[in-house]
């Protein structure tokens, strides 16, 4: 018998859901009656998954006790980037070692939904698709430590990134997970990890062009 998960648990799972995939973006309020109708959720739930959600940095809690989507700083940008680049492609390549022919073959796939998502120009399954195509990857290391810390700081990326491939549009970047990809197949770890770390800088380098611009990443 399938055991239900909690009704807390699946709350934070929809609300990390629509930080991930962009619906929630930077400097959008976020309130406790809007989730509970959106999520069809409780009160109670809402409010331990948005308190969770603050501890992780991926929302913030104002004095006034209103509750946004961070708008990200230059700076912040460039800690991200420090940060992800230091973890990340380290994961990769443990999880590249590790990959079985069945792994490869279930990235591919996620890899395929990601190609279909940017053609028809759905930026919100294109996020999805590619935290899970990056998550899989890195799930595959098997680390205690590192894998939770690359979790958040996705939390804190993603809704930049949304607004950065709605103006720049997903195509215009150039495919690093078919690299990644080829690489993998080929048992090339080190080559998977600097494929992966070109996949990030890419995106998060448009970010802060935008930010160091002045544009608003609303």
């Amino acid at each position: 018998m399938e055991t239900k998960a909690p009704a807390h648990l699946n709350t934070y799972l929809g609300i990390r859901e629509m930080i991930l995939s962009g619906d929630l973006v930077p400097g959008q309020p976020v309130t406790i009656q809007g989730l509970v109708t959106t999520l069809g959720a409780g009160m109670t739930p809402v409010r331990e998954a948005l308190r969770r959600l603050t501890s992780e940095g991926a929302l913030r809690f104002h004095d006034n006790r209103r509750i946004t989507v961070p708008l990200l700083t230059v700076g912040q940008v460039d800690e991200l980037i420090f940060a992800r680049l230091a973890l990340e492609p380290e994961l990769a390549r443990r999880g590249a070692e590790r990959l079985t022919p069945g792994d490869i073959s279930r990235l591919e796939g996620i890899d395929r939904a990601l190609d279909r998502a940017m053609q028809a120009g759905n930026i919100r399954d294109y996020m999805l698709f590619n935290h899970r195509f990056h998550a899989t990857l890195y799930n595959a290391a098997g680390t205690e430590v590192i894998e939770p810390l690359v979790d958040t700081l996705w939390l804190r990326s993603a809704p930049a990134l949304r607004v950065m491939c709605g103006r720049f549009g997903a195509q215009n970047l150039p495919d690093m997970h078919r690299a990644a990809l080829a690489h993998m197949r080929a048992g090339d770890s080190i080559a998977v990890a600097v494929a992966i770390r070109a996949d990030i800088l890419q995106g998060l380098e448009n970010v802060r062009a935008l930010i160091a611009a002045g544009e608003a990443l609303v």
